[in-house]
């Protein structure tokens, strides 16, 4: 059931972010850009492909597998060397179709999570395009893999893999035997807040840990449950990211959390079991800091060395 709260969000003036963002999941393997990207692909078998990378994730991978690029996103993460002075196309979330058509790339590479508002927009430009999926470690190294076959850099991606299993074989045996918790995580905005399923990032993180997302739905990788509704989950931690202005979201964390009685009644709240995440590393998209990601989840529910989130402090701060 959707709160007021949310339905009052998405009128509002954060509509248009979180309409890039509230997607239900799709699929996983590359989107076809049509008979112009068979034709372009042809071509290709001959021709050294021109790849354009559009968003800082997806960056970061094609540097990763030692992939050539001819132009790179809008960005004001650190630019890997090989691709410094390249030619900009936008940011991740409002790619510039026209710029990257003049191009002529082969393949533009970007996250499956804005295919939905993305994808009419190359395809009118007649730009060929592969969705890859970054909701998930899985996901990621899924499509590695596919990158990998489709580039002729198995190996790269290969040794990729391995890492990933090599890390997650350590975590496993780090928490055999302790118990499991119930996690409710929530992505903040500026004014408002949502849930995050198992089908987002954050959420995926929290079950790679071991951990239950008491928040489940089957196609949606964010939801909006009013407070007696979560109550009733009774999570064992909360867990607090944002999405977009974070400074503001966390504002708005804490002046909910010390305003709003209700979460007086949470036993998370009570025990001290609520904490703010960085949101660096608990976002919208995988990253290969996932890993320092998963360590930061194993010292909140498992070691209980993470300092928990003062939410009277912080709104005694943000007042002042």
């Amino acid at each position: 059931m959707r709160s007021n709260l949310f339905k009052k969000m998405l009128s509002g003036g954060i509509a248009c972010a979180l309409a890039l963002s509230l997607t239900a999941c799709v699929d996983q393997h590359p989107e076809d850009g049509g008979a112009e990207q068979d034709a372009v692909e042809a071509s290709a078998s001959v021709e050294a492909p021109r790849i354009i990378a559009t968003s800082y994730a997806t960056l970061l991978i094609c540097d990763r597998l030692g992939l050539d690029l001819i132009a790179i996103p809008t960005t004001s993460g650190e630019v890997p060397e090989q691709y410094q002075g390249l030619p900009e196309i936008g940011t991740a979330m409002a790619p510039d179709a026209e710029a990257i058509a003049l191009l002529e790339p082969t393949d533009v590479i970007g996250p499956d999570t804005l295919a939905e508002n993305i994808e009419p927009t190359y395809q009118a430009a007649g730009v060929p395009y592969t969705f890859i999926d970054l909701q998930s470690v899985q996901g990621m190294y899924d499509s590695i893999s596919m990158l990998g076959k489709k580039y002729g850099v198995q190996e790269e991606a290969d040794a990729l893999i391995a890492e990933y299993e090599t890390t997650m074989a350590e975590f496993e045996a780090a928490i055999a035997g302790k118990d499991h918790p119930a996690v409710l995580v929530l992505m903040g905005l500026p004014g408002a807040y949502i849930e995050c399923t198992p089908n987002s990032y954050v959420g995926s993180l929290v079950e790679l840990a071991g951990a239950a997302s008491v928040v489940q739905d089957d196609f949606m990788n964010f939801v909006s449950w009013n407070t007696e509704e979560l109550l009733a989950l009774d999570p064992d931690y909360i867990l607090l990211t944002a999405h977009g202005l974070p400074d503001l979201a966390m504002e708005m964390f804490a002046e909910e959390f010390t305003t709003n009685d209700i979460w007086k009644h949470f036993r998370a709240v009570q025990e001290g079991h609520v904490y703010q995440l960085d949101y660096s590393l608990f976002g919208m998209s995988c990253t290969f800091d996932w890993p320092e990601a998963l360590e930061v989840l194993r010292e909140i529910l498992y070691d209980g060395t993470y300092q928990a989130y003062d939410a009277e402090g912080a709104y005694l701060e943000n007042a002042s």
